[in-house]
């Protein structure tokens, strides 16, 4: 886990060195272990280093391949390198190091660009070819380590994180309005725009080449997720059984560490089934949880403290278990510094983890995360039974378009914003995003209601679940800490793949049986069901404790609606509603002004969008 800097001037002219050194410190945090600089002519790459694999200076980037061909800077975790290095050595290679990265830049030598898609891990990769004297960037599977870039026509730049290129003289700020509309409708951004007008996320599974001669960047993309080819004559227990085999194998996998791991541990089965296997291998595993003051919490919120599920687990498995109690006032003391690192805003309500990965980082540099499990395996059946009986492509997207409406829908969209921002924007934009998501994929049908699910599947797993690793990649290193997410192990992913819906959810059949077919177009009546992660749930009964592998799904979340109306309703007027509030240059005061009325005195739950709104304005007051 690193941090990444690169600057290619296309029209050959030399880079200056002081350039690369500022746009390197801009993400210092990264990698308080090291840095380092290559600078050949017209390109330039800078690393910051978090040492895990291989602590020694033989470890150092950038890196260069022993035929002097290639030249990398790395970010991540490669969990099949010693496989790799295996073959590579099979072929003539030598190796200096532990490291993973070197293992890359030879792969790279050996086997050219084709080696990424063989790595099973995390990776933000930039890789100079001195022969070709071309630049490409590549990303890993499933979009786990950030890699941004933008082309200004001469030169391209790329870095982890968006600050980095702010850095550099060459880029100037600027609002992006589509990826701005996009943000207040999903509270998330489907495509690949950022709210920084020219700068791109590279894409997962993506590969870019950057040709100095055509002056271009061309895209390849090298994978995505299938979920349209189950094995049907997989049974249940077949599923369960594979299941087991392959997650205790992941975790094991991800294990690899010269320095401390530890577990994030919440009261829910996918930390919980973590942290039992990892457990197994440390003799005193270090666990962290994050609970919240109850004290002054009502209603649905009055669950969210997971504390005592997370003891439970943390006594179950002899855990060195740490826990952090927050409370309203630490949002206030927060979210400036969360918006800095977050810089490129995604999915909810995420200080929470700024705060867990804090404490987390004072005792371990490695931390196994359960994000994935939901997304692979089905874990938010209401959202799948708001769709599963479309009668076809056209009701599926309306019916699935306005459930991820999570902020402003689009009949609001011209009171939300101000007139000469309304003006710059293309209503239809939003819709369009969303349903190019489906339509890249050619595979996918709208017939059966085991098809409307696993579209769904593939549609979290290509927008939200991007944007949660995105959370967890910046919130994490800010602090200096390594997150690694079992659940995306390239053995286990496919394998999910594979799974039948019906194995997922539980009670698929029952509400198949309950729509009506003889009513043309008659919908059933919406319940909410919590079935989901079906078969994983009983793959972990051999791991987890039976009051936790049978306990309700819950995201982790403080109490906002409660603690909005409470201590933070001050805070929210004073940031959003007074005459230095800057957002409102683009943002209709006024709709703030109702929207935080409606929830603060009228009891209308607008925590998301209040959050978008604050987390605006801090973006609008840091880079603006």
């Amino acid at each position: 886990m690193c941090g990444i800097v690169g600057y290619f001037n296309l029209t050959g002219a030399p880079v200056v060195r002081d350039e690369i050194l500022r746009m390197s410190e801009a993400i210092s945090h990264r990698g308080p272990d090291g840095n380092g600089i290559y600078i050949k002519d017209n390109i330039g790459l800078a690393h910051r280093r978090l040492a895990i694999l291989d602590v020694s200076e033989k470890g150092a980037q950038p890196m260069s391949s022993k035929d002097g061909k290639w030249n990398i800077v790395f970010n991540g975790c490669i969990y099949n390198f010693l496989d790799l290095k295996q073959e590579l050595r099979s072929l003539g290679h030598t190796f200096y190091s532990n490291t993973d990265t070197e293992v890359i830049v030879e792969g790279l030598s050996a086997f050219g660009i084709s080696f990424f898609e063989r790595l099973n891990g995390m990776f933000a990769v930039g890789a100079w070819n001195s022969e070709e004297k071309q630049l490409y960037l590549s990303r890993d599977r499933y979009g786990i380590k950030p890699l941004y870039y933008w082309f200004g026509g001469g030169t391209l730049i790329f870095a982890s994180e968006i600050k980095a290129i702010i850095a550099s003289k060459q880029f100037k700020v600027e609002v992006n309005y589509e990826a701005l509309n996009e943000y207040f409708t999903f509270q998330n951004v489907f495509s690949f725009q950022t709210l920084f007008k020219g700068v791109i996320m590279l894409p997962p599974a993506n590969t870019v080449k950057v040709n100095a001669k055509s002056l271009g960047v061309k895209h390849k993309s090298w994978w995505d997720y299938n979920f349209t080819e189950p094995d049907e004559t997989m049974t249940f227990d077949d599923a369960k059984e594979e299941t087991e085999r392959l997650f205790k194998q992941a975790v094991t996998r991800q294990m690899i560490s010269d320095v401390p791991v530890g577990s994030y541990l919440s009261g829910g089965m996918d930390s919980g089934s973590i942290t039992a296997v990892a457990s197994s291998q440390l003799d005193r595993l270090s666990t962290f949880t994050c609970g919240f003051d109850m004290s002054e919490v009502t209603g649905v919120e009055a669950n969210y403290d997971e504390r005592r599920d997370a003891e439970l687990m943390a006594n179950h498995f002899k855990t060195e278990h740490f826990e952090q109690v927050m409370n309203a006032g630490d949002l206030r003391w927060s979210l400036s510094k969360l918006v800095y690192h977050l810089e490129d805003l995604r999915v909810g309500m995420s200080y929470p983890n700024y705060y867990i990965a804090r404490l987390a980082s004072k005792f371990v540099k490695v931390c196994l995360q359960g994000t994935g499990g939901d997304e692979l395996f089905g874990g938010y059946p209401w959202r799948y039974y708001r769709v599963f009986d479309s009668l076809n492509q056209q009701e599926f997207f309306n019916q699935y378009y306005g459930f991820w409406q999570r902020l402003v829908p689009d009949d609001q969209r011209k009171e939300l914003y101000q007139p000469d921002t309304f003006d710059q924007l293309d209503p239809s934009y939003p819709r369009t995003v969303f349903e190019r998501v489906f339509t890249f994929n050619t595979s996918l049908s709208y017939d059966t209601p085991e098809q409307h699910i696993s579209n769904s599947l593939y549609f979290e797993a290509k927008t939200f679940l991007p944007g949660l690793f995105l959370v967890g990649d910046k919130l994490a290193m800010a602090h200096g800490l390594e997150e690694r997410f079992p659940f995306m192990d390239n053995d286990l992913v496919n394998f999910a793949m594979k799974i039948p819906v019906r194995h997922k959810l539980g009670n698929l059949q029952k509400e198949i049986a309950s729509i009506d077919e003889n009513v043309a177009g008659k919908k059933r009546a919406y319940r909410q069901f919590d079935d989901g992660k079906n078969v994983l749930r009983k793959a972990m009964m051999d791991f987890v404790p039976e009051k936790i592998v049978n306990r309700k799904k819950q995201g982790f979340s403080a109490p906002d609606e409660s603690w909005y109306r409470g201590e933070n309703a001050s805070y929210i007027k004073e940031l959003l509603l007074n005459k230095s509030t800057c957002s409102t240059e683009f943002i209709n005061g006024d709709y703030i002004q109702k929207i935080v009325k409606e929830h603060t005195e009228d009891h209308i739950n607008h925590r998301l969008l209040i959050w978008s709104f604050m987390n605006f304005e801090w973006w609008c007051r840091k880079f603006l």
